[in-house]
């Protein structure tokens, strides 16, 4: 329970725990090691956690529990929480009396954590304040639980086979991936997965035991340590599930499956390698029902969504749009094509893997295997009669020639290159083997991409940097550039001389967002317009510094210029700027 200072300062001087000279500062010290003041008094101990933990409960008039007198939670009461959500919210079922489940909470003003539960158990949940130590204490039981019975399963297996004919390999790995234990393991890794809004679900066997982690806005996070003897088990359970190989363990493998459900349609893709301690499982999760965004949604400012809106309006040319892997091209060239989509075009892609299904357009996968690739998919295309042509990814010189021939003969093209910043673009075009006069004449616009962390809402505070700080920045970026910029956009107003005299947030952190302090993500962007100067440097084989320098002259706004008029506006941090910008 977040516990107001004020009321923690009576508490312990009431029980003469600190004396009220002491209190400021052991408060002065808290701030200074960025801690909370209760895991200090503890730390200094002053006062057991427990005991802390039960004047807490008292104060408050709280339910307390101390799960460490507890010797076995039972099992079906136990998993009623999945174990993800245990210790992602705080949060333990601890006992049952009739329809009433007791639930152990580190804050149980988390009415949003009670309700889920709640709901999901169809229970009526009665809320304790229990201590960090507590928690941690109960949250082994889940280890545990899974340990024994996934023991049992191997057990049985194992007395079945020397009680007759041997099984196959393949036989006795389906059979224990249909056991309950497996089952509901991987349904709960998947639904929480889902839940937290994750993007993908590694599960990485170490040498004694499996760690389960998610990507939750670009970040990994541990999220379960699950017992070894789990993991034959596990993998096969989702290979089932994909349709993969589960005999097969020394060759990667590719699969997919898909769950429906009222409130949610996700398609899974599962991909599979052999290393040193078994296979490692990556899990990508794909929100078919999502909606497509709108550009200013996806966090384009006036003036970059200007650019974009006036050549996609053009009757041909290309749009291609670049990052690194997870910036969200894909998502860029999605709401483009959604704008695009209108009864009166034929619009046509090629992907490799299609993300999202979208209604109205003909949408093909690419299968190497077969020799459909890009490059023979995109001469496909163009005999289909379409407007519209999306190619997920510009890997090759054949690719790229039918690419830029296609926006040359009549056709809006788009599509996705792999390189640093948008003026990078170019030069890798003649790279790849593209003629300077076709890259200048047929590509309209390329828009350049990193995703950023968005401070959480519940925790934002405001405060201004200090001479230090912007000293610091100095090192990394041009800021009286920067300056200038923000006047021209009307961010700033045109009396401000230094940084330190503007506002920027960030994210306390609180119980919402896990305490980091970002919840989200959206694009930071720069949007390179191939007007009739760029066209003449790209004709004389420029390279990206002259580009981009003939750009930003022009008007354009870089990366991470556009990533501090969203700090400005509250929507992201400087450290996220300064993590993507340097990626």
């Amino acid at each position: 329970m977040s516990i107001d200072r004020q009321d923690l300062k009576k508490i312990l001087v009431a029980k003469k725990i600190v004396a009220p000279k002491a209190w400021d500062d052991l408060a002065k010290e808290a701030d200074l090691k960025n801690e909370q003041i209760t895991d200090l008094v503890v730390e200094k101990k002053l006062i057991d956690g427990e005991d802390l933990s039960r004047l807490i409960a008292a104060f408050y008039d709280v339910e307390y529990a101390d799960l460490k007198e507890i010797n076995e939670i039972p099992k079906d009461i136990l998993l009623l929480v999945p174990e993800p959500i245990a210790r992602r919210y705080g949060v333990i079922a601890f006992g049952r009396d009739g329809d009433k489940l007791k639930l152990g909470m580190i804050d149980p003003e988390d009415l949003e954590t009670r309700e889920s539960i709640k709901k999901k158990s169809d229970l009526t949940v009665v809320p304790y304040f229990i201590s960090k130590s507590s928690l941690d204490y109960a949250l082994k039981q889940y280890h545990n639980s899974l340990e024994a019975e996934f023991a049992k399963i191997v057990d049985k297996k194992d007395e079945s086979n020397d009680s007759k004919e041997p099984e196959s390999v393949n036989a006795k790995l389906k059979e224990m991936a249909q056991e309950i234990p497996v089952v509901r393991v991987v349904d709960t890794l998947l639904e929480y997965a889902i839940f937290e809004k994750a993007s993908d679900v590694h599960i990485e066997p170490q040498e004694q035991e499996v760690m389960v982690r998610y990507r939750i806005d670009g970040v990994l996070h541990d999220v379960m340590t699950l017992p070894k003897v789990i993991q034959p088990a596990l993998i096969a359970r989702i290979k089932v599930l994909s349709n993969l190989k589960i005999d097969e363990h020394r060759l990667p493998q590719d699969g997919r499956f898909k769950l429906e459900k009222d409130e949610y349609k996700i398609s899974f893709r599962v991909s599979t390698i052999p290393i040193f301690d078994g296979e490692k499982v990556v899990i990508r999760l794909l929100d078919e029902s999502a909606k497509a965004l709108s550009l200013e949604e996806l966090g384009f400012i006036h003036s970059n969504y200007e650019i974009i809106m006036r050549n996609i309006k053009k009757p041909h040319g290309a749009l291609l749009v670049t990052g690194p892997t997870g910036s969200g091209k894909s998502t860029t060239l999605y709401t483009i094509l959604s704008m695009l989509n209108t009864k009166n075009v034929n619009i046509s892609t090629i992907e490799d893997p299609i993300e999202y299904h979208m209604t109205g357009v003909n949408q093909m996968q690419v299968n190497p295997k077969i020799g459909l690739t890009f490059a023979m998919g995109l001469r496909a295309l163009l005999r289909q009669d379409p407007n519209v042509i999306m190619i997920g990814e510009i890997r090759d010189a054949e690719t790229a020639e039918e690419a830029v021939h296609a926006a040359l003969t009549g056709h809006i093209v788009l599509s996705t290159i792999h390189t640093n910043n948008a003026a990078g673009a170019l030069p890798r075009l003649l790279d790849i083997g593209v003629e300077p006069y076709l890259i200048a004449s047929t590509l309209n616009v390329v828009v350049g991409q990193r995703l950023t962390r968005q401070i959480c809402p519940d925790c934002k505070e405001e405060y201004k940097i200090d001479k230090e700080t912007e000293d610091s920045l100095k090192r990394d970026f041009n800021l009286p550039n920067l300056l200038e910029v923000l006047k021209r956009e009307q961010i700033i107003d045109k009396k401000i001389t230094s940084l330190t005299e503007l506002g920027f947030f960030r994210g306390k952190g609180c119980e919402k967002c896990s305490h980091t302090g970002y919840k989200g993500r959206k694009g930071i962007y720069e949007v390179l317009e191939v007007t009739t100067t760029i066209q003449e440097l790209i004709l004389k084989h420029a390279p990206t510094s002259q580009l981009q320098e003939k750009a930003v002259e022009e008007g354009m706004i870089l990366m991470w210029q556009d990533g501090f008029i969203k700090c400005l506006k509250g929507a992201t941090t400087i450290e996220e700027v300064l993590r993507v910008s340097k990626e």
